[in-house]
């Protein structure tokens, strides 16, 4: 018997307008577009406006950084700035944050100091931050794989009558992967206090969204799996807020996980080893500049009377002495003890790996004696 069977070609379904409050020239939406969220306050919106400033001197920072070969690989995430920090601003001190590599401007603004972000990425440490201390777990390499880690905490927090909500960030190429979907499903059985939230730049890598996906949007998957989804422009940082902090709020209250898709776009290049210009238009990255989130919140508070110019140079001075204090931790070079490499495999340690590290440390000894013998005990005889 034959399993071929023939389908009727797929006609793409247009996206329906995302939900926003303040639209693209930096004015208030009507209330019957706003899908029932309230505008947060000036002065609300006035701290974002702020972190997204200090966020994005930070990442362009850093970009230049990895060009001049200081780092190893930085993931931009410039022009996702909105996404990002609202996630941040709607966390509780107990909460806690499940980043990628992609969101270290979340990392920033969650209160990680520039080197501790970094020691990652010029190759210091996996992760250079305490994660009790800031509550936020690693910034995960592998597709999603931290989506299923959050709904684990967070399941543990229900268990334990905690007041802790899980909140992790995904790119849409997650949501490929089946470790996105046994997340969202395991969520949504267990009615997990865990908050989705999907920056959907549009690439996933090179691969661009509707190469992966057939249906609308990212969260019209939510329905399927039996949580609400909303689907949100995720270059206006006061919507994003909005939704963010109330599914945070229904998390907290016992109302279960909430599946949420911030509609982005990735300005720089995947990482600094990739030719964007090989997958996208330059024309589409140039109207994506045109909707630029920190612009869009700049016109806005300027039109409340909220944001003078004195306002913004005070801003911007402390992005600029960010920007400098980034640059001199990456003048200072690790002290890197090979030995630390076993430290952190086992809670109880294993003969194996105390072997190795013997084998290791002997070694180790031995270069530094050789290293002696070549140098040797009087400098200026050795130099005849």
């Amino acid at each position: 018997m034959s399993l071929n069977v023939e389908s009727t070609p797929l006609t793409a379904v247009l996206a329906p307008p995302p939900l926003r409050l303040i639209d693209d020239t930096g004015h208030a939406v009507a209330e019957s577009e706003s899908g029932g969220f309230r505008l947060p306050a000036v002065d609300t919106l006035l701290g974002l406006y702020r972190q997204m400033v200090i966020a994005r001197r930070f990442d362009v920072q850093v970009t230049a950084l990895t060009r001049q070969g200081r780092l190893a690989t930085y993931p931009s995430a410039l022009g996702q700035e909105a996404c990002e920090i609202a996630a941040v601003a709607a966390l509780s001190p107990q909460d806690w944050l499940f980043p990628t590599y992609r969101d270290s401007i979340a990392l920033l603004t969650r209160g990680v100091e520039p080197k501790d972000i970094l020691a990652a990425f010029r190759g210091d440490w996996h992760s250079g931050y305490d994660y009790q201390q800031h509550r936020i777990a690693p910034q995960a390499t592998p597709l999603a794989t931290q989506a299923l880690h959050a709904v684990g905490l967070a399941t543990a927090a229900k268990l334990k009558r905690d007041d802790t909500v899980a909140l992790t960030l995904l790119g849409d190429g997650a949501t490929s992967e089946g470790d996105a979907h046994e997340a969202f499903n395991f969520a949504a059985v267990w009615q997990a206090p865990v908050v989705f939230v999907v920056q959907n730049n549009q690439f996933a890598i090179s691969v661009p969204l509707d190469k992966q996906m057939a249906c609308r949007t990212i969260a019209d998957k939510a329905i399927g799996y039996g949580m609400p989804g909303y689907y949100v422009d995720g270059n206006d940082v006061a919507a994003m807020y909005a939704v963010i902090s109330a599914a945070m709020h229904r998390a907290r209250s016992g109302g279960g996980p909430t599946l949420i898709e911030g509609l982005t776009y990735r300005i720089e290049a995947h990482t600094n080893s990739d030719d964007p210009t090989r997958y996208r238009k330059t024309a589409d990255v140039d109207l994506w500049r045109s909707r630029d989130p920190i612009e869009r919140l700049e016109k806005y508070l300027v039109a409340q009377g909220a944001l003078s110019t004195e306002a913004r140079a005070d801003i911007a001075a402390v992005a600029e002495q960010l920007a400098a204090t980034t640059r001199d931790c990456m003048t200072d070079q690790a002290v890197v003890d090979p030995l630390e490499l076993f430290e952190h495999v086992y809670s109880t340690p294993r003969t194996a790996l105390a072997e190795q590290r013997a084998f290791l440390a002997a070694e180790l000894d031995g270069d530094a004696s050789a290293s002696a013998a070549l140098s040797g005990p009087n400098t200026e005889e050795s130099t005849r």
